[in-house]
């Protein structure tokens, strides 16, 4: 999908239509000097799968981002490169906090000189799009979301947060009031936008008045093979922050005490969700990759209680075969099959929750059927 974009994008309509497509864009590309922006590189999430997958198509780009903070047994997905970076990079406690300097980010990303590129891919959450062009240049930008605790979120953050009085909160406002009006501007440096669901498209439309085409993020869904036989627990994985929910989640199991959950994870909100987990609900704190994949894969259905943009554990979790239960709204309407590959309940409330499970034990789910849909979010689809 991305490099069907891509070709459409760079017009190669001369050429013999009967070269394989990857062929004529690599071709093209080898031809064009590139470069990949990413917002900053602290760990390896999901959008950090996106950028993994576009230096696969595009391995001679260079790599731009705020900051660059991955130790060096970190760098595999990167192919080793290490990113050229911004000034926040060597702020005072940056390494720790380097979320912290918002206020100068939109500042230090247009430093970055990329004057000397053909082609600019941005992976942007947050300010990557930014980046200065000029119009001999063609920039995409993969958008996993507008700025989201600048936009949509930005009640619930400011409330959250308790930001809603006091000087403190007069900073944080008129920041985010900046922030938003030059988040405005800077989606014009954007010659074509590319969004990770449908969800997402939306959202750009309705801030940045733009259209964008979808292509979903890519899942590793080889490596998530699908488990027939399942075992009686239910199984969440998320950080712990306050917008994925667990909190919601270990109320609602706790009024089900014949229902087992297993919650993977660690943030801010662990002591939060421990006080809420009734004695059926087990918290882990810490899995390795292996183990997430052994209980995603066993778990008899995987429970999600956020809105999310996308939502790549989802996927994964049907991947291996496992229904999942999940808020209808955003990602998951897109990935899950409403009675077909699990069970999407209506609102973030424990009595939701508690009619979705009931609803699930009554139904009966074909893990085959639900793995095979996970394929239209592989990798290789990507």
């Amino acid at each position: 999908m991305f490099l069907q974009l891509i070709f459409h994008i760079l017009r190669l309509n001369g050429e013999n239509l009967f070269t394989p497509l990857r062929a004529k864009v690599m071709s093209y590309s080898e031809k064009l000097k590139i470069a990949v922006v990413h917002d900053w590189f602290d760990k390896y999430a999901g959008s950090e799968r996106v950028v993994e997958q576009i230096l696969h198509v595009f391995p001679q780009a260079d790599l731009f981002s705020l900051v660059d903070f991955l130790q060096s047994n970190e760098r595999g997905f990167l192919q080793e490169k290490t990113a050229k970076t911004t000034f926040v990079q060597n702020l005072p406690f940056a390494r720790k906090s380097f979320r912290s300097y918002l206020p100068f980010f939109p500042l230090a990303i247009e430093q970055l000189d990329l004057s000397g590129y053909d082609l600019i891919l941005s992976s942007s959450h947050a300010v990557a799009k930014g980046i200065l062009t000029n119009p001999d240049q063609l920039h995409i930008c993969y958008c996993h979301s507008p700025v989201r605790y600048a936009w949509d979120l930005y009640h619930t953050y400011i409330r959250e947060a308790g930001y809603r009085r006091g000087l403190k909160s007069f900073f944080v406002k008129m920041v985010l009031h900046y922030l938003r009006i030059w988040d405005q501007s800077g989606n014009h440096r954007v010659n074509y936008f590319i969004a990770n669901s449908n969800h997402v498209k939306k959202r750009i439309r309705n801030i940045y008045q733009r259209e964008a085409s979808v292509i979903f993020p890519p899942v590793d869904t080889a490596s998530f093979s699908c488990e027939e036989k399942k075992e009686d627990y239910y199984f969440t994985a998320a950080r712990m922050v306050s917008y994925k929910r667990l909190d919601l989640l270990a109320e609602a199991f706790s009024l089900m005490p014949d229902k087992r959950l297993v919650i993977a994870g660690k943030g801010e909100e662990l002591k939060k969700i421990r006080k809420k987990a009734g004695n059926n609900i087990t918290i882990l704190n810490h899995l390795s990759q292996k183990d997430f994949i052994e209980h995603i894969r066993k778990a008899k259905a995987f429970v999600y209680a956020a809105e999310e943009d996308f939502g790549i554990v989802m996927a994964e979790a049907q991947a291996a075969g496992t229904p999942v239960i999940a808020y209808r709204k955003g990602g998951a309407s897109e990935i899950v099959s409403d009675g077909g590959t699990g069970i999407l309940f209506a609102e973030q409330t424990t009595d939701s929750i508690i009619d979705a499970v009931n609803i699930f034990e009554s139904s009966s789910f074909d893990p085959v059927t639900i793995s095979k849909r996970a394929s239209g979010f592989s990798i290789a689809r990507f």
